[in-house]
């Protein structure tokens, strides 16, 4: 909602699933943001613990707040709907239940947006943000959101990037496209539409895909102002993560196999399970079956991917060990 000559409403939506060690701390983010109009939506997905008593007693003298309770769990993408569905600002931002936000975070995304469409003419624009992941054993990851540098994904180079595993030499992907980190206008997620019940693990990715099919904008905000707590919950596990991406994969099959893609697609999701399942020799045998049959594609991707990974992995197990 935007009176003409107004600051816009933005509305910060909360999703929260048994979040009790945490969602007080990410409501408290929240609600320290200095943009001067705001409203914030918490939808509760059904959890079983502490969570809607504490999310009541930390809101009940700020009038900006707003409880929604689901009786029963319907996974993110249900619980996103609902944010959508409920929000009255003419922005969206966002936030994990176990995620810090910095003060500045919604006014510099919105501004961000601003910029973006007054230089551009954009209709469509999806704005990320840059930041910092926390590991529990004290590991850190900066990074950067996509768009965050010259050249903005637009329209097929995202559906590129998702479905296809192809990146353009000349395009800033960053960090991708996750949803903890996303601002964009309510018109902008109306004109994509619901999220994708069937995809609890690649929301943000359909989301992604649908509004580039639509030709929108992936801009980012180069500011650190999103640090994210990692953990190593049951919707995390490799068998949760590989269910995901066979849905995913499965939604867009008839663009896969247009391109030629879809065997490749599923193989590599495979790779992947095996090797965050702790089978390396599977994933490495998966691997060379993608090196015979997709020489150039694999070989690129590897050479992209795989250092940087092993790189990560190997910090982790050094601070555990430290």
């Amino acid at each position: 909602m935007t009176v003409a000559g107004a600051v816009p409403l933005v509305t910060i939506g909360l999703s929260c699933y048994n979040a009790a060690d945490t969602i007080v701390r990410a409501i408290d983010g929240a609600a320290r943001q200095d943009w001067p109009n705001l409203e914030i939506v918490i939808v509760d997905d059904g959890s079983k613990d502490e969570s809607v008593s504490l999310v009541r007693r930390r809101i009940e003298t700020d009038p900006r707040c707003r409880l929604i309770v689901h009786a029963q769990n319907r996974g993110f993408p249900g619980a996103l709907n609902t944010l959508i569905e409920q929000a009255k600002g003419a922005f969206i931002a966002v936030f994990d239940d176990d995620d810090e936000s910095r003060p500045d975070r919604v006014r510099v995304q919105v501004e961000k947006i601003l910029a973006y469409e007054k230089e551009t003419g954009a209709e469509l624009v999806a704005c990320y943000a840059s930041g910092v992941r926390r590991y529990e054993n004290g590991h850190e990851v900066l990074f950067d959101a996509i768009g965050s540098r010259p050249r903005v994904p637009v329209g097929q180079d995202i559906v590129n990037y998702h479905l296809y595993m192809d990146r353009d030499e000349g395009v800033f992907y960053g960090a991708g496209t996750p949803s903890c980190a996303l601002m964009a206008r309510k018109e902008t997620f109306l004109a994509v539409g619901p999220y994708d019940l069937n995809l609890p693990r690649k929301e943000d990715c359909d989301f992604a895909v649908r509004l580039g099919l639509k030709g929108g904008h992936f801009i980012g905000c180069p500011e650190r102002i999103v640090t994210q707590y990692a953990s190593d919950g049951q919707d995390k596990r490799p068998e949760m993560a590989y269910q995901g991406a066979r849905a995913f994969i499965e939604k867009y099959r008839t663009l896969l196999e247009q391109a030629g893609r879809y065997d490749y697609a599923l193989a590599w999701a495979k790779m992947r399970y095996y090797h965050f399942q702790g089978r390396p020799f599977h994933a490495l045998g998966q691997a060379a079956n993608l090196v015979l049959r997709h020489p150039r594609l694999t070989s690129a991707r590897l050479l992209r991917a795989a250092p940087a990974r092993l790189h990560h992995e190997w910090n982790i197990r050094r601070k555990k060990g430290a």
